[in-house]
């Protein structure tokens, strides 16, 4: 069961001569244990690449020159194993800055440990070895790479982080994608300052606690001004001691597995076991509590004046009389506003970069022809309105950003815009002109991640949006094969592609040309040949994509007389079970309802028949999850009729469902693969 605890209360930080006092250390930078370089504490890790063997941190608040400052510190202990584990050797701390600060990194070091006959051989990371990188807008990263690291090395590091931006107190992250013997983070809080914190994750905490402690410190005042949120009425530059009561708090998880990745999932970060916080208010003597937190209305109304989202919206009226014109073409609301997405798609693509604001003008990067989703968005929303829509933004965050917490109200959680248009009729219309192979009102894969945020001119009116789409996966084929009596076999083939799979499929076919797609077709099946095939409504894309095609398929020289084996649906179905664990601890998100259908008309060679029909089969998930449907009857003389159904109504099964869903596909995978047995009449 996933762990979601909520702590509104005074939570995280401190002052840091505080919690060096209350702070136990599992771990003293430079202290190696000589066995953690021999193979002998490993020999159960073999799966592993490598293993943290201590990860230890803290965070706390140091009061200089009357303000305050968060101060992270880390020591990092990991034991490589084997040669694909030496990606770990390289690290990045992330730094946060704006306007003229910055995150400051400091006491950089580390070593990298190696057993060389018999001795130990410490190498000191140089100052050369880091560098730093710029990210984005706000975020610089300090990167650096352990030296002469060796499957069997340990490698350790240490840095401390110093902080003016109290809100962007950082996350703990105890789980990694490799296992990870000890994790534990020690924050302490004075009393004027309250975090929120959500626990997350799947694994318990080895270690919960907090106890009380106090702290005496100087605070200066200069006529009647006392920094860090002090107020007096004292006169004239001065200083006095106060004393905060400090909230000491320690977490550990012990022996915590690797991370694993599974087949229809977000990103790992909305599933590791992990601390985030949100400062919330601020209390400080002589003060009532201040709430600092940012809550959605002041969000919307930051966005709606912000000169890279809201102002945007103003700016991007130079489509303004083409969208008159549409007005006028198009009375019918949803038809215009599939025209006006026509328009601003043939004038910018989408250059694959994901945000929710623009880094420069809409105007530019139209007249460049390229830009974010944001640039494309925004400028469809404005162009909507222009064409007498009411559209509106909405954010999200992609499915690879991560999922939205509605609790913590951050608007870094979000990467990416799209426009809402409200009907007369009472419905929505979610528009995006970043994918042109999708139809109009409907959102790409990538942003179907369960909710979005509506930003209204009246803050009251903006709301939380259902990103579930009404579109599916739908893939159907319908065979007409022929068997001779060597066991060969000639084939015509119809398939449609519709809904998200109509939209994967576009994708291919535009990357590769319908001749190579064909090659690699036909390269996927058994001896195939495909010496004639045909596309329709390729460029259509309100309607499914139809492929035609025909195949030739030798018999097999290994063949039986008179008895021949064969599995027709194999050839369009999948041979392996995606769930291939027997637990996991997540949901299994598709993102998308999935429908498959194949049927298929068998002709027999002249004289032959089924040796026994198999039994018909029906699976079904729990309260209507699902259903799959199998069927082999006859459909005339020497004709065989088989037909296989798959029916996925959910988007999202639970972690409590694998069981089941795994269940469902195995029996389905067992019913497709079963062949039929054909032979000669006596």
């Amino acid at each position: 069961m996933k762990q979601f605890l909520l702590f509104p209360a005074v939570l995280v930080a401190a002052l840091l001569s505080s919690l060096t006092a209350q702070a136990q250390e599992p771990i003293k930078f430079g202290k190696l244990d000589p066995k953690d370089l021999t193979a002998a504490p490993f020999v159960g890790d073999s799966a592993a690449a490598a293993v943290v063997l201590c990860d230890y941190g803290t965070t706390s608040f140091l009061y200089r020159d009357d303000n305050f400052q968060l101060v992270s510190e880390r020591i990092t202990r990991i034991k490589i194993l084997k040669k694909a584990g030496y990606d770990v050797a390289t690290v990045e701390v992330p730094l946060y800055h704006r306007n003229t600060q910055d995150e400051k990194i400091s006491s950089l070091r580390g070593f990298t440990y190696n057993l060389v006959n018999g001795q130990v051989v410490k190498t000191k990371l140089e100052s050369s070895s880091s560098f730093l990188e710029e990210r984005s807008k706000n975020q610089r990263v300090r990167k650096f790479t352990l030296p002469d690291v060796r499957e069997g090395s340990v490698i350790e590091y240490a840095y401390t982080v110093t902080s003016d931006f109290l809100f962007n107190f950082q996350d703990w992250t105890f789980q990694r994608e490799i296992p990870t013997r000890w994790s534990e983070f020690h924050a302490a809080i004075p009393e004027y300052y309250d975090y929120r914190m959500l626990l997350q994750g799947y694994h318990p905490l080895a270690v919960k606690s907090q106890s009380e402690s106090s702290i005496q410190f100087m605070v200066h005042t200069a006529g009647g001004f006392v920094g860090g949120g002090f107020a007096t009425t004292r006169q004239g530059g001065s200083s006095e001691t106060v004393t905060a009561r400090v909230t000491n708090y320690r977490w550990a998880m012990k022996n915590v597995p690797a991370f694993r990745e599974e087949p229809f999932m977000t990103t790992a970060e909305d599933y590791v076991d992990r601390l985030n916080f949100q400062l919330a208010g601020e209390k400080f003597p002589g003060q009532g509590y201040v709430n600092v937190a940012a809550n959605w209305a002041k969000i919307d109304m930051e966005l709606l004046g912000d000169d890279n989202f809201g102002q945007q919206l103003d700016r991007g009226n130079f489509l303004k009389d083409q969208m008159k014109a549409l007005a006028g073409q198009y009375p019918d609301p949803v038809a215009r506003a599939a025209a006006v997405r026509e328009v601003v798609m043939s004038g910018i693509r989408y250059d694959g970069t994901n945000r929710y604001h623009t880094d420069g003008s809409l105007r530019k990067a139209y007249d460049a022809h390229r830009g974010s989703a944001a640039d494309v968005n925004l400028l469809l929303i404005a162009a909507l309105r222009d064409a007498g829509l009411p559209a509106q933004p909405v954010l999200l965050s992609t499915r690879d950003h991560g999922r939205v917490n509605q609790t913590l109200t951050l608007l870094n959680k979000f990467n990416y815009v799209v426009g809402l248009v409200a009907l007369p009729d009472g419905k929505e219309l979610l528009m995006d002109a970043t994918e042109p192979l999708l139809p109009c009102g409907v959102l790409p894969e990538r942003c179907l991640n369960q909710m979005g945020r509506l930003i209204m001119p009246k803050t009251a009116d903006s709301r939380w949006i259902d990103l579930t789409p009404t579109l599916h996966h739908v893939r159907f084929h319908q065979v007409a094969l022929t068997l001779d009596a060597q066991g060969g076999l000639t084939g015509k083939v119809h398939e449609e592609h519709g809904g998200y799979a109509a939209a994967d499929t576009r994708k291919e076919l535009a990357r590769l040309g319908e001749k190579k797609f064909f090659a690699e077709h036909s390269g996927q099946h058994s001896n195939w040949t495909i010496p004639k095939f045909t596309v329709a409504e390729r460029d259509n894309v309100t309607k499914p994509l139809a492929l035609d095609y025909e195949f030739t398929q030798p018999a097999d020289d290994a063949a039986t007389a008179g008895l021949l084996y064969l599995n027709p649906l194999r050839e369009f179905s999948s041979e392996q079970n995606p769930f291939r664990h027997d637990d996991r601890l997540f949901p299994v998100d598709f993102g998308a309802a999935q429908d498959e259908t194949t049927m298929v008309t068998l002709t027999l060679p002249a004289g032959y028949e089924l040796a026994e029909i198999p039994k018909p089969a029906v699976v079904e998930l729990p309260e209507e999850g699902g259903r799959f449907f199998y069927n082999v009857s006859p459909a005339g003389p020497g004709t065989v009729q088989i037909t296989s159904r798959l029916s996925l109504r959910q988007t999202m099964y639970a972690a409590e469902q694998y069981a089941n869903l795994r269940e469902f596909y195995r029996l389905m995978l067992a019913k497709q693969g079963e062949k039929l047995v054909i032979k000669k009449k006596a």
